[in-house]
Protein backbone atom coordinates (compact mmCIF):
# COMPACT_ATOMS: atom_id res chain seq x y z
CA UNK A 1 0.00 0.00 0.00
CA UNK A 2 1.28 3.37 -0.61
CA UNK A 3 2.37 5.37 1.82
CA UNK A 4 0.53 8.89 2.00
CA UNK A 5 2.02 12.21 3.09
CA UNK A 6 -0.03 12.89 6.46
CA UNK A 7 2.54 14.02 8.48
CA UNK A 8 4.31 17.71 8.49
CA UNK A 9 7.39 19.62 10.52
CA UNK A 10 7.50 23.14 10.86
CA UNK A 11 10.32 23.89 12.33
CA UNK A 12 10.77 27.03 14.89
CA UNK A 13 13.98 26.37 16.94
CA UNK A 14 15.46 29.67 15.28
CA UNK A 15 16.35 32.29 17.72
CA UNK A 16 15.08 35.22 15.55
CA UNK A 17 18.10 37.77 15.77
CA UNK A 18 16.50 40.09 12.60
CA UNK A 19 13.83 40.81 14.83
CA UNK A 20 15.73 41.83 18.06
CA UNK A 21 15.44 42.97 20.75
CA UNK A 22 11.39 42.10 20.03
CA UNK A 23 12.10 38.35 20.49
CA UNK A 24 14.65 38.73 23.10
CA UNK A 25 11.05 37.33 24.94
CA UNK A 26 8.75 36.31 22.33
CA UNK A 27 9.51 33.75 19.55
CA UNK A 28 9.49 35.47 16.23
CA UNK A 29 6.84 32.76 15.11
CA UNK A 30 4.94 34.43 17.29
CA UNK A 31 5.02 37.78 15.90
CA UNK A 32 1.68 38.92 14.30
CA UNK A 33 0.33 39.58 10.62
CA UNK A 34 -2.47 41.60 11.70
CA UNK A 35 -4.53 39.30 14.43
CA UNK A 36 -2.28 35.86 13.80
CA UNK A 37 0.42 34.97 14.78
CA UNK A 38 2.80 34.07 11.94
CA UNK A 39 3.09 30.16 12.70
CA UNK A 40 -0.88 30.27 12.30
CA UNK A 41 -0.42 30.30 8.95
CA UNK A 42 1.65 27.65 7.96
CA UNK A 43 -0.40 25.56 10.39
CA UNK A 44 -2.92 26.67 8.43
CA UNK A 45 -1.75 25.81 5.14
CA UNK A 46 -0.97 22.08 6.41
CA UNK A 47 -4.62 21.35 7.62
CA UNK A 48 -6.20 22.63 4.33
CA UNK A 49 -3.69 20.52 2.17
CA UNK A 50 -4.58 17.40 4.41
CA UNK A 51 -1.92 17.02 6.81
CA UNK A 52 -3.13 15.02 9.77
CA UNK A 53 -0.22 15.42 12.13
CA UNK A 54 1.97 18.18 12.73
CA UNK A 55 5.57 18.22 14.80
CA UNK A 56 6.91 21.47 15.79
CA UNK A 57 10.33 21.82 16.85
CA UNK A 58 10.96 24.11 19.02
CA UNK A 59 13.94 25.56 20.88
CA UNK A 60 14.39 27.29 24.38
CA UNK A 61 12.04 30.58 25.11
CA UNK A 62 9.31 29.16 22.35
CA UNK A 63 7.01 28.02 25.22
CA UNK A 64 4.21 30.83 23.58
CA UNK A 65 3.86 28.60 20.73
CA UNK A 66 2.61 25.45 22.63
CA UNK A 67 0.24 27.83 24.57
CA UNK A 68 -1.41 29.77 21.43
CA UNK A 69 -2.45 26.52 20.25
CA UNK A 70 -3.56 25.30 23.57
CA UNK A 71 -6.97 25.92 24.87
CA UNK A 72 -7.92 28.57 27.10
CA UNK A 73 -10.71 27.55 28.75
CA UNK A 74 -11.20 30.89 30.97
CA UNK A 75 -10.63 32.92 27.72
CA UNK A 76 -13.09 30.55 25.71
CA UNK A 77 -15.62 31.17 28.46
CA UNK A 78 -15.39 35.32 28.88
CA UNK A 79 -16.09 35.25 25.40
CA UNK A 80 -18.96 32.83 25.47
CA UNK A 81 -20.51 34.71 28.21
CA UNK A 82 -20.22 38.00 25.95
CA UNK A 83 -21.95 36.38 23.12
CA UNK A 84 -18.83 36.81 21.02
CA UNK A 85 -18.80 34.13 19.14
CA UNK A 86 -17.16 34.84 15.76
CA UNK A 87 -14.04 35.86 18.18
CA UNK A 88 -14.74 32.56 20.06
CA UNK A 89 -14.53 30.65 16.93
CA UNK A 90 -11.47 32.09 15.78
CA UNK A 91 -9.70 31.66 19.16
CA UNK A 92 -10.80 27.50 19.01
CA UNK A 93 -10.18 27.16 15.75
CA UNK A 94 -5.85 27.44 16.94
CA UNK A 95 -6.28 25.00 19.20
CA UNK A 96 -8.36 21.79 16.81
CA UNK A 97 -5.23 20.63 15.86
CA UNK A 98 -3.19 17.50 16.53
CA UNK A 99 0.09 19.12 17.44
CA UNK A 100 3.00 17.79 18.29
CA UNK A 101 6.48 19.25 20.07
CA UNK A 102 9.68 18.55 20.14
CA UNK A 103 12.60 20.61 21.02
CA UNK A 104 15.86 20.77 19.26
CA UNK A 105 18.69 20.94 22.58
CA UNK A 106 21.20 22.53 20.24
CA UNK A 107 21.17 25.26 17.31
CA UNK A 108 22.76 23.15 14.95
CA UNK A 109 20.78 24.48 11.67
CA UNK A 110 17.82 23.41 9.59
CA UNK A 111 19.12 20.21 8.75
CA UNK A 112 19.35 18.97 11.98
CA UNK A 113 16.00 20.14 13.61
CA UNK A 114 14.24 18.19 10.82
CA UNK A 115 16.33 15.33 12.15
CA UNK A 116 15.49 16.10 15.16
CA UNK A 117 11.75 14.52 14.17
CA UNK A 118 12.60 11.47 12.65
CA UNK A 119 11.20 9.18 14.79
CA UNK A 120 8.16 11.23 15.29
CA UNK A 121 7.88 10.65 11.10
CA UNK A 122 9.10 7.35 10.74
CA UNK A 123 9.15 4.91 7.53
CA UNK A 124 6.93 7.39 5.62
CA UNK A 125 7.40 10.86 3.20
CA UNK A 126 6.56 14.07 4.85
CA UNK A 127 6.14 17.63 4.75
CA UNK A 128 8.38 20.32 5.98
CA UNK A 129 6.90 24.05 6.04
CA UNK A 130 9.43 26.77 7.13
CA UNK A 131 7.75 29.33 8.81
CA UNK A 132 9.50 32.50 7.17
CA UNK A 133 7.42 32.42 4.00
CA UNK A 134 3.72 32.96 3.93
CA UNK A 135 2.04 31.84 0.27
CA UNK A 136 -1.20 33.12 -0.67
CA UNK A 137 -2.77 30.39 -3.33
CA UNK A 138 -6.21 29.12 -4.70
CA UNK A 139 -4.40 25.55 -3.53
CA UNK A 140 -2.65 25.34 -0.67
CA UNK A 141 1.17 25.83 -1.78
CA UNK A 142 1.93 22.70 0.36
CA UNK A 143 -1.20 20.54 -1.69
CA UNK A 144 0.48 21.31 -4.94
CA UNK A 145 3.31 19.77 -3.83
CA UNK A 146 1.18 16.94 -2.23
CA UNK A 147 0.06 16.27 -5.48
CA UNK A 148 3.13 16.30 -7.27
CA UNK A 149 4.57 14.09 -4.94
CA UNK A 150 1.19 11.54 -5.52
CA UNK A 151 2.36 11.51 -9.30
CA UNK A 152 6.12 10.80 -9.28
CA UNK A 153 6.22 9.06 -5.82
CA UNK A 154 9.53 11.20 -5.20
CA UNK A 155 11.02 14.29 -2.94
CA UNK A 156 9.60 17.67 -4.46
CA UNK A 157 10.85 20.98 -3.60
CA UNK A 158 8.88 24.19 -3.77
CA UNK A 159 10.72 26.31 -5.76
CA UNK A 160 10.09 30.18 -7.60
CA UNK A 161 11.76 32.63 -9.30
CA UNK A 162 13.92 35.20 -7.42
CA UNK A 163 15.82 38.11 -8.64
CA UNK A 164 19.36 37.32 -10.40
CA UNK A 165 20.57 39.95 -7.27
CA UNK A 166 19.16 38.00 -4.31
CA UNK A 167 20.16 34.16 -5.43
CA UNK A 168 22.95 34.56 -2.76
CA UNK A 169 20.51 34.82 -0.04
CA UNK A 170 18.56 30.88 -0.86
CA UNK A 171 19.14 27.70 -1.81
CA UNK A 172 19.35 27.39 -5.96
CA UNK A 173 18.65 24.47 -8.26
CA UNK A 174 20.60 23.55 -11.24
CA UNK A 175 18.04 22.06 -13.36
CA UNK A 176 18.11 19.61 -16.28
CA UNK A 177 14.75 19.28 -17.82
CA UNK A 178 11.09 21.25 -17.18
CA UNK A 179 7.78 19.34 -17.56
CA UNK A 180 5.37 22.24 -16.89
CA UNK A 181 6.07 23.16 -14.15
CA UNK A 182 8.24 20.47 -12.71
CA UNK A 183 11.71 19.92 -12.73
CA UNK A 184 14.43 17.69 -12.24
CA UNK A 185 17.27 18.89 -11.05
CA UNK A 186 21.27 18.59 -11.42
CA UNK A 187 21.93 20.30 -7.90
CA UNK A 188 20.97 21.99 -5.56
CA UNK A 189 23.29 24.79 -3.96
CA UNK A 190 22.94 26.30 -0.49
CA UNK A 191 23.63 30.60 -0.65
CA UNK A 192 25.50 30.59 -3.64
CA UNK A 193 28.30 33.27 -3.63
CA UNK A 194 26.72 36.72 -6.07
CA UNK A 195 27.36 35.76 -9.65
CA UNK A 196 27.53 32.36 -9.38
CA UNK A 197 23.90 30.94 -8.72
CA UNK A 198 22.89 28.27 -11.86
CA UNK A 199 19.64 29.52 -12.58
CA UNK A 200 17.51 31.94 -10.45
CA UNK A 201 14.96 29.10 -9.12
CA UNK A 202 14.98 29.73 -5.44
CA UNK A 203 14.06 26.37 -2.61
CA UNK A 204 11.16 28.58 -0.64
CA UNK A 205 10.35 27.10 2.41
CA UNK A 206 7.91 23.98 1.27
CA UNK A 207 9.36 20.35 0.57
CA UNK A 208 7.75 17.05 0.24
CA UNK A 209 10.84 14.68 1.47
CA UNK A 210 11.40 10.85 1.65
CA UNK A 211 12.15 9.33 4.97
CA UNK A 212 15.66 8.51 3.06
CA UNK A 213 16.70 11.71 3.95
CA UNK A 214 17.27 11.20 7.79
CA UNK A 215 20.38 8.40 7.58
CA UNK A 216 21.81 12.07 5.83
CA UNK A 217 21.18 14.31 8.28
CA UNK A 218 22.34 11.56 10.73
CA UNK A 219 25.79 12.21 9.45
CA UNK A 220 25.85 15.61 10.81
CA UNK A 221 27.57 17.36 7.96
CA UNK A 222 28.51 20.69 8.53
CA UNK A 223 27.70 22.89 5.80
CA UNK A 224 26.93 27.12 4.90
CA UNK A 225 27.28 29.41 8.00
CA UNK A 226 28.71 26.33 10.26
CA UNK A 227 25.26 24.60 10.37
CA UNK A 228 23.44 21.49 9.47
CA UNK A 229 22.01 22.45 6.11
CA UNK A 230 19.07 20.62 5.07
CA UNK A 231 19.94 21.75 1.08
CA UNK A 232 23.01 19.61 1.64
CA UNK A 233 21.17 16.69 2.47
CA UNK A 234 18.53 16.96 -0.18
CA UNK A 235 21.80 17.21 -2.74
CA UNK A 236 22.89 13.74 -1.70
CA UNK A 237 19.12 12.40 -1.58
CA UNK A 238 19.25 13.67 -5.18
CA UNK A 239 22.25 11.29 -5.96
CA UNK A 240 20.60 8.28 -4.48
CA UNK A 241 16.81 8.43 -6.09
CA UNK A 242 15.27 11.39 -7.66
CA UNK A 243 14.55 14.72 -6.45
CA UNK A 244 12.25 17.34 -8.06
CA UNK A 245 11.57 20.57 -8.20
CA UNK A 246 8.46 22.32 -8.45
CA UNK A 247 7.24 25.70 -9.50
CA UNK A 248 4.26 26.87 -6.87
CA UNK A 249 1.88 28.70 -8.13
CA UNK A 250 0.96 31.66 -5.45
CA UNK A 251 1.90 34.75 -4.04
CA UNK A 252 4.69 34.30 -1.63
CA UNK A 253 5.91 36.46 1.54
CA UNK A 254 9.27 37.04 3.01
CA UNK A 255 8.53 37.28 6.99
CA UNK A 256 11.95 35.97 7.61
CA UNK A 257 13.03 39.58 7.65
CA UNK A 258 12.27 43.41 8.45
CA UNK A 259 11.22 44.94 5.03
CA UNK A 260 9.40 41.35 4.16
CA UNK A 261 7.61 41.59 7.45
CA UNK A 262 6.21 44.96 7.23
CA UNK A 263 5.67 44.39 3.82
CA UNK A 264 3.10 41.82 3.89
CA UNK A 265 1.69 43.48 6.91
CA UNK A 266 1.18 46.14 4.85
CA UNK A 267 -0.45 44.11 1.87
CA UNK A 268 -2.52 41.98 4.05
CA UNK A 269 -4.06 45.31 5.93
CA UNK A 270 -5.15 46.67 2.54
CA UNK A 271 -6.54 43.25 1.52
CA UNK A 272 -8.71 43.35 4.44
CA UNK A 273 -12.55 43.92 4.25
CA UNK A 274 -13.17 45.38 7.14
CA UNK A 275 -10.59 48.02 7.46
CA UNK A 276 -8.72 47.65 4.18
CA UNK A 277 -10.39 51.03 3.25
CA UNK A 278 -9.53 52.92 5.85
CA UNK A 279 -5.89 51.41 6.13
CA UNK A 280 -5.72 52.59 2.16
CA UNK A 281 -6.65 56.07 3.70
CA UNK A 282 -4.10 56.18 6.05
CA UNK A 283 -1.07 55.38 3.82
CA UNK A 284 -2.26 58.14 1.09
CA UNK A 285 -2.68 60.99 3.89
CA UNK A 286 0.54 59.81 5.41
CA UNK A 287 2.91 59.90 2.17
CA UNK A 288 0.97 62.80 1.24
CA UNK A 289 1.89 64.87 4.52
CA UNK A 290 5.29 62.59 3.67
CA UNK A 291 5.77 64.49 0.33
CA UNK A 292 4.19 68.19 1.68
CA UNK A 293 7.18 68.22 4.38
CA UNK A 294 9.83 66.75 1.83
CA UNK A 295 8.47 70.00 -0.42
CA UNK A 296 8.48 72.58 2.71
CA UNK A 297 12.10 71.42 3.57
Amino acid sequence: MEKRVTKAIIPAAGLGTRFLPATKAMPKEMLPILNKPTIQYIVEEAVESGIEDIIIVTGKGKRAIEDHFDNNFELEENLLKKEKFELLEEVRASSRVEIHYIRQKEAKGLGHAIWCARKFIGNEPFAVLLGDDIVQAKKPCLKQLIDQYNQLKASIIGIQQVPIEDTHRYGIIEPTSKSNRSYRVKSFVEKPKKGTAPSSLAILGRYILTPEIFPLLGEHNVGKGGEIQLTDAIQQLNNIQKVYAYEFEGKRYDVGEMLGFIRTTMEFALDNQEFGLEVEKMMTELLLKRNIMSFEN
